[in-house]
This record gives C-alpha cells, sequence and structure tokens, in this order.
C-alpha cells in the first residue's frame, strides 16, 4: 500500500454544488414553481418532494449533503454582503 496524503477539493466540491443547485433551480423555474421557495423548503425538512422530478433535479439534489450545501450557502452569503 502506498503512503501517500490525497487533497481535498473544495472547489470541485463547491463548483458541482453550484452546477446541480443551478440545474435543480432552473427545473423547478420550467415547471413554474417558486425555485427559491421550494429549496428552501427541502433543505429545513429535508423532504425531497419539494424538488421536482422534471430533469432529474430531485436526483441531482440527492447528490449533495444537505450539510455542506447550507455552509456554502452560508459562506458566500457572507463573503457577497459584508
Amino acid at each position: 500500500m502506498e503512503d501517500y496524503t490525497r487533497k481535498f477539493d473544495i472547489v470541485s466540491k463547491s463548483a458541482e454544488m453550484r452546477e446541480i443547485l443551478s440545474r435543480v433551480y432552473e427545473a423547478l423555474k420550467i415547471k413554474g414553481y417558486d425555485p427559491v421557495t421550494q429549496i428552501v423548503g427541502y433543505l429545513v425538512s429535508e423532504d425531497p418532494t419539494y424538488i421536482t422530478n422534471y430533469n432529474g433535479a430531485r436526483s441531482l439534489v440527492n447528490n449533495i449533503d444537505r450539510d455542506e450545501l447550507l455552509e456554502e450557502l452560508v459562506k458566500n452569503y457572507l463573503e457577497h454582503n459584508k
């Protein structure tokens, strides 16, 4: 077994979350939902039925760790609203 240290790449994780969240947002918008309200409902309740199945949005959002997403959203908000 090789002795090496893996590097955790937070940038690609953030970019992946951003891409998924954007696709979920667009799917909700296309289906006539208020995307912000639906995503908040999902984040607060952990109930995936707040997210439409359209274009695989529900499956996509399940690929994101909810706690990591909340952390990223808060960090982003604070960085842009100082």
